[in-house]
């Protein structure tokens, strides 16, 4: 991938400035309005789009937190939104003080939304957009916390970049036609993300740039039979909604276009006693820790109030009507709150311990290996 903004290898490139133009011009914010957002002027979603489950995926019934794994890309939101959006997005401030590298993505735009992005930050918390998200997941959901609301990936190529590579394409596709070679011709070069599965829950992935010209750019699931399936890249304003926390997903490399800006956006459930899967494996070494670990436990410890709450008022129920205390129970409820807690503490490593930009690839695997062990312990007879 040819990245337009030269980032320091390991870390984020704050105050960097950029060295590069964006393909799509935005117009004026006086041509394109600055009112807020209106889910009536800003929202294009008609009808929910066909989705493939976990099952169809190859993954048991009880993995994740919703059948639906995947979409097909659907539009979203209308042209002018996404001027918007992009006029945010790409601004000095932004490019200025959000951006960061990894080892899985050269250029990478965080935690900008609440304070140089009002328009997008407005989009992601919109109870409309909340419900067509949540429609298509198949489980009520909530952005995930205000630093993931927009995360951006960006490739830039220049025009000659462009043209070079679709000619390395076409000469390549004209020799694999004439020997009589299956396969995609640019499937073994770099994807734009490598291979990894999500810190959260769902996300939903929205497409910044006109993709009309595009060659590629699919996103490429690891089914749970370990086969590859394609599911096609969004035009721009559309979307793609994917329980991407236990699904290993990459995006795969595009000819044809010289820029790709992609809007990822992260969910969990709304209610808080359904499992809440969140790591921060993928973006710890991406992120703000101070705010990162400040939203982390912030939402997480609201989610054990209401939990508290919750139980305390069913004790409280059964005592007023002389029954006795359902032990089992209520140990297990104590149970599950104390590995809920081991948790977040596993996942607030010390700060000297992150390693800016460095994600290894433990993503890869702790998604399962966390499954079977709540599995096995679900099987061990408890004592009381």
């Amino acid at each position: 991938m040819a990245a337009a903004a030269v980032i320091p290898a390991g870390g984020s490139s704050l105050n960097t400035k950029r060295n590069w133009t964006p393909i799509i011009k935005a117009p004026d914010l006086s041509q394109l309005g600055n009112d807020a957002f209106n889910p009536v002027r800003h929202l294009s979603f008609k009808e929910t789009p066909k989705v493939y489950t976990m099952k169809e995926l190859g993954f048991a019934e009880d993995i994740g937190i919703s059948p639906v794994a995947v979409s097909e890309p659907f539009p979203l939101f209308t042209e002018e939104a996404v001027m918007r959006m992009r006029k945010e997005v790409l601004s000095n401030e932004v490019l200025s003080n959000c951006q960061y590298s990894s080892n899985l993505a050269q250029c990478q735009l965080r935690g900008f939304a609440n304070k140089y992005a009002p328009f997008v930050y407005d989009v992601w918390k919109s109870p409309e957009t909340l419900a067509v998200i949540s429609k298509i997941a198949g489980i009520d959901l909530v952005t995930e916390m205000d630093i993931e609301i927009g995360h951006i990936n960006i490739s830039v190529k220049s025009e000659e970049e462009k043209q070079e590579e679709l000619r390395a394409f076409n000469d390549r596709a004209q020799y694999e036609a004439d020997e009589g070679i299956a396969g995609c011709p640019w499937e073994d070069d770099k994807p734009i993300v490598d291979w990894h599965t999500d810190s959260y829950p769902f996300v939903c992935v929205t497409m910044l740039s006109d993709c009309t010209t595009m060659i590629g750019g699919e996103t490429a699931l690891r089914t749970g039979t370990g086969e590859v399936m394609k599911v096609r890249g969004p035009q721009m304003g559309c979307a793609v909604v994917l329980q991407g926390r236990y699904i290993e997903h990459q995006a795969l490399r595009a000819l044809g276009t010289a820029e790709r800006i992609s809007m990822v956006t992260s969910f969990r459930p709304r209610c808080p006693t359904v499992r809440d899967d969140t790591v921060l494996t993928t973006v710890r070494p991406i992120s703000n820790l101070l705010e990162l670990y400040n939203q982390f436990s912030e939402y997480r410890l609201e989610i054990l109030e209401e939990r508290i709450r919750q139980q305390l008022k069913e004790l409280r129920e059964a005592n007023g009507a002389g029954r006795k205390v359902a032990t089992r129970k209520l140990k297990a409820f104590f149970e599950e709150q104390e590995k809920f807690l081991a948790h977040m503490n596993r996942e607030m490593v010390d700060d000297e311990e992150v390693v800016i930009g460095c994600i290894d690839d433990s993503h890869l695997h702790q998604n399962i290996a966390a499954k079977k062990a709540e599995l096995e312990s679900k099987k061990r007879p408890r004592r009381f």
